[in-house]
């Protein structure tokens, strides 16, 4: 400063005392908290009590190492370096934002002072943002890999009591923020009812965020779950990354295939769904999250608690409301219904109608469907590509799944040039095609096929046709 300056400001200031100098502090709008070279605070100004609303009688005279031990102003005063810049107060459960700079008499530091605002609602409004940006990429990410395949069916269809008796559970828990498990074998639709659960609760406005448990690798699972700080691992992402609970925060998260967690994860997720609260890898600051769990498995987990590779007190905390979905082959009055959703879903892929031979139905009802709805889908999703008319037949099927004992292709194989069984054999399947294609109508089919009523009739008995 200037000679002159100093002039200036000595003349309107010839003194300085400290009534001027708490005055002109109690009126920054900042907080600014001094402390000595214990830590003990020994000034707070009026914008402590009004923003961090705690009067200042209730901190002076205390020590800061003991009600936040891990402050930056503790840090300055140790380090004797100043510093700007973001802090999280524990103590408060509040973010603030600041400076801090060292006090000196002469080359000894006598204490710190810090200067700062509370920034908690602008710190929520950007994790907001964050999230909505992380649920979009999510989505946009999920859309890409769904583009490559077959659309799963919206509903559930079918009558079969079991599967009602679930479903009715289902719409009941739906409207509360309970625990849902649901249990059952692969290609069952588990992965649907997480969905018609969440569409029907009041969550439905917000995300439902899917984790497959069994594809993520073990090194990766904890940081996709939690989210992870910047530079929290070799190759981690700059600015660090937001983890499915934070993108799943006020809504759903499905944790598919929970059966398939390390021990070591299933520990971690116990005290999430306990606490609904985690840290991120590599950070300390306690993240909360308000979030409906559902979580589905394909295995055993009575069995696995048994072999000590689940936890028992996960299990109890995932077991609130269980919702068994029944296999395929214990459902089969659905089969047909089921076959017809998806039939005209490809008719209109295919550009032209698809209807099911009377041999392909008796075929569809006798097979036991180990891979459940998802592998009925893809059989009758092959077979309308394959069919070049409007009815599909046993050979329009993948070759897997066709019978290898099927009385007419042993015949053939064992006797490959006999004419007559061969012509017999084809006789028969156009009969059924022919029927098929008219709805049953018998005067239709014998005019298509060009026989007579007689012959007509004679063939649906030889070959075992119902008349």
């Amino acid at each position: 400063m200037s000679a002159g300056a100093h002039a200036v400001t000595t003349s309107i200031i010839p003194q300085w005392n400290r009534e001027l100098l708490f005055e002109i502090l109690d009126n920054i709008h900042d907080v600014v908290l001094v402390i000595d070279s214990d830590t003990t605070i020994v000034y707070a100004n009026d914008a402590y009590a009004r923003i961090l609303g705690v009067p200042v009688a209730k901190v002076l005279g205390r020590r800061l190492d003991i009600i936040e031990p891990n402050s930056a102003t503790i840090n300055v005063l140790r380090t004797g370096k100043g510093s700007r810049g973001g802090d999280y107060l524990d103590s408060l459960k509040i973010d603030v934002v600041g400076s801090s700079f060292p006090l000196y008499n002469g080359k000894n530091i006598i204490g710190a002072v810090s200067i700062f605002k509370n920034i908690t609602e602008v710190v929520e409004l950007n994790r907001e943002l964050q999230q909505t940006k992380g649920v979009a990429d999510y989505l946009k990410e999920q859309l890409e890999q769904w583009q490559n395949l077959p659309k799963s069916f919206k509903e559930y269809v079918g009558q079969n009591s079991r599967l009602k008796e679930t479903l009715v559970l289902a719409a009941k828990v739906a409207r509360t923020d309970s625990t849902v498990l649901i249990l059952g074998e692969s290609g069952v639709g588990k992965e649907v009812l997480a969905r018609a659960v969440h569409n029907c609760s009041r969550r439905k406005d917000k995300p439902m965020i899917k984790v497959n448990c069994a594809a993520i690798p073990e090194d990766l699972i904890e940081s996709e779950l939690f989210g992870y700080e910047d530079g929290a691992f070799t190759g981690a992402k700059k600015g660090g990354k937001l983890g499915r609970f934070e993108l799943a925060h006020s809504g759903t998260i499905f944790l598919d295939e929970i059966g398939d967690m390390s021990l070591t994860m299933q520990a971690k997720l116990l005290r999430v769904l306990q606490e609904k609260e985690f840290e991120r890898v590599g950070g300390t600051k306690t993240v909360k999250v308000n979030i409906r769990v559902i979580a589905a498995t394909n295995r055993d987990l009575v069995s696995m608690i048994e072999k000590g590779s689940f936890r028992r007190d996960l299990y109890y905390r995932l077991n609130i409301v269980p919702l068994n979905l029944t296999p395929l082959r214990e459902r089969k009055d659905d089969i047909l219904e089921l076959s017809k959703t998806f039939l005209r879903k490809f008719s209109q892929e295919v550009g032209h109608e698809l209807i099911l031979s009377p041999h392909v139905v008796r075929f569809l009802q006798a097979y036991d469907w180990p891979g459940n709805i998802r592998e009925l889908q893809s059989v009758l999703e092959h077979a309308s590509i394959v069919c070049s008319g409007i009815s599909i037949e046993i050979h329009h099927f993948p070759a897997h799944i066709i019978p290898a004992a099927d009385d007419d292709n042993s015949r053939i194989k064992e006797k490959p040039y006999d004419v007559k069984e061969i012509v017999g054999r084809m006789e028969k399947e156009l009969i059924l095609s022919a029927l098929a294609s008219y709805n049953n109508n018998r005067t239709q089919a014998m005019k298509a096929l060009g026989i007579s009523r007689r012959a007509f009739y004679d063939k649906l008995r030889r070959y075992g046709i119902e008349e």
